[in-house]
C-alpha cells in the first residue's frame, strides 16, 4: 500500500492493495480452505464482514472531506487530507505495535472472537491493517497450526471481498480515470506477490525475522509520517 500511495490517492492505494491481497489470498484459499475451522470462521467473520463495511464506508467519507490544510516547503505545495492523516497515523500505530514485545505475545480467550472479528474487520476496511489483530484473537482458539493459517486466510478473503465491494461503490468510481491507470500496477503487483511468496519461502529461512521486521517497520514509519504530513 505505501508504494501505491506514492503514485495514487491514498484511498485508491488501499483499494489496489486489497485487490492484490484478495487475489493472493484467494489462491491460498483454494489450497487451504478444507483445513479451516468453520466454526471459528463463522464466529469471527460475521462481525468482521459487517465491520469491514463500516470501516470502508468511513474511508469513503474521509475521501470526500475537504483538505485539512496545505503548506509550502522548498517551493512545493503539500496538502494534508483527512484520508492521508488518518491512514498515516494508523500505519505508524501498527508499525509501533510490531516493535512492542508485549503485543507480539498478546492472545485473547475464544469468547472474544466476535469482538476480535469486528475490530479486525473495521481496521481492515479502513486501512487494510488487519493481520496483527486477527492473529491476536485467533491464537487461543484451540486451532492446530494448519487450521490457524487456513482460518486466517479465509478471514482475509472474506474481509477483502467485502471491503472491495464498498470501495468499488464508493470512491473508485469517483476516481475512475486513476482507477483505470491502476490496472497494470495491480496485475504486476499480483504476479510479484505470487513470486515473492515462492521466493520468500526459501530466502526467509536464511534471513532472521528481526531483520525483516525492522526493515518493514522502518518503511511503514517513513510512509506513515509522509502521509500524515501530506508529503506523500
Amino acid at each position: 500500500m505505501p508504494v501505491f500511495a506514492l503514485f495514487f490517492p491514498t484511498p485508491l492505494a488501499i483499494a489496489a492493495t486489497a485487490v492484490v491481497h484478495f487475489a493472493n489470498n484467494l489462491f491460498k484459499f483454494g489450497l487451504m480452505a478444507r483445513q479451516a475451522d468453520w466454526r471459528v470462521v463463522s464466529r469471527f467473520n460475521v462481525p468482521a464482514a459487517v465491520a469491514a463495511i463500516v470501516g470502508a464506508s468511513v474511508l469513503s467519507l474521509f475521501d470526500r472531506m475537504p483538505a485539512l490544510g496545505a503548506y509550502t516547503l522548498g517551493g512545493a505545495t503539500f496538502e494534508v487530507t483527512a484520508a492521508k492523516a488518518v491512514i498515516g497515523l494508523l500505519i505508524i500505530v501498527f508499525a509501533l505495535l510490531e516493535l512492542w514485545p508485549r503485543f507480539q505475545g498478546l492472545a485473547f480467550p475464544p469468547r472474544w472472537l466476535p469482538l476480535g472479528g469486528a475490530l479486525s474487520g473495521f481496521f481492515g476496511g479502513l486501512s487494510g491493517n488487519q493481520g496483527a489483530l486477527r492473529s491476536a484473537f485467533l491464537l487461543k482458539s484451540g486451532l492446530s497450526k494448519d487450521a490457524f493459517v487456513a482460518t486466517g486466510v479465509v478471514s482475509a478473503v472474506i474481509v477483502d471481498a467485502t471491503r472491495l465491494i464498498v470501495y468499488g461503490a464508493g470512491f473508485m468510481f469517483s476516481h475512475l480515470a486513476q482507477s483505470q491507470e491502476l490496472v497494470a500496477p495491480i496485475i504486476v503487483g499480483t504476479i510479484c506477490a505470487f513470486i515473492g511468496a515462492f521466493v520468500g519461502n526459501r530466502v526467509l529461512q536464511k534471513v532472521t525475522l528481526p531483520i525483516v521486521q525492522n526493515v518493514v517497520v522502518a518503511g511503514m514509519l517513513l510512509i506513515g509520517a509522509g502521509l500524515t504530513a501530506g508529503l506523500v
